[in-house]
């Protein structure tokens, strides 16, 4: 198997979920930083490469893979141990809702190009625009908390492409200082699937100065 190489930034939710599924299926990858604060996915040799000048962006088998969920469907496909998703198609396709719920409808709102925007074109205080980040969450967190197991993870025993997605989701909510008592089912997600080591090794802190 040929070097994996992932153009990261630490406190990319997207690069999260990657680091979370590489960590998973035991793929060991180099992690080459890519600051969003910087611009540096906005280099001309990066956007050559991926023209969205998004991270995460993985090199793998002679690819240049981007968007999260695309990359972790790639790895799926490849390396099957863990599956992410189900084969059943019901079943893969409700695990596929849940997880969109996180990277369609609270992500992409909350994504940092956004809260730029909201500060310097439109003007918006900082709190103004906290209020707007707590919000999409709580909307997106009541529905997913709806769609939660009661007991163990979304993916049962093992976790799965909507665990992924949470895990980095539920950090940006903390970072925010989002009241998440309201949602038990998804902090109990949280709390088990941070227990594990492919988690915590994904964590912003544990990969900020690699």
């Amino acid at each position: 198997m040929t070097e994996i190489i992932l153009y990261d930034y630490w406190r990319s939710s997207a690069s999260y979920r990657v680091r979370i599924a590489l960590n998973l299926k035991g793929l060991s990858y180099t992690a080459i930083n890519t600051s969003l604060l910087d611009g540096d996915q906005k280099a001309p040799d990066y956007v050559a490469r991926n023209p969205q000048g998004f991270v995460p962006m993985l090199s793998i088998d002679g690819h240049d893979l981007t968007q999260s969920l695309a990359i972790i469907d790639y790895l799926d496909a490849n390396y099957e141990d863990p599956p992410m998703v189900s084969s059943d198609p019901a079943e893969r396709a409700n695990t596929l809702a849940q997880a969109l719920v996180i990277a369609a409808d609270i992500h992409p709102v909350n994504n940092l190009r956004v809260l730029k925007y909201l500060k310097n074109e439109l003007g918006q205080s900082q709190d103004v625009i906290d209020t707007w980040y707590r919000h999409w969450i709580e909307e997106g967190f009541v529905a997913l908390e709806a769609m939660a197991p009661e007991a163990g993870l979304f993916g049962g025993d093992k976790p799965n492409l909507a665990d992924v997605c949470l895990v980095p989701q539920m950090y940006n909510a903390r970072r925010l200082e989002t009241d998440v008592t309201a949602f038990p089912k998804l902090v109990r997600i949280d709390a088990a699937c941070n227990q594990l080591e492919a988690f915590q090794k994904a964590t912003p802190e544990a990969v900020k100065d690699q």
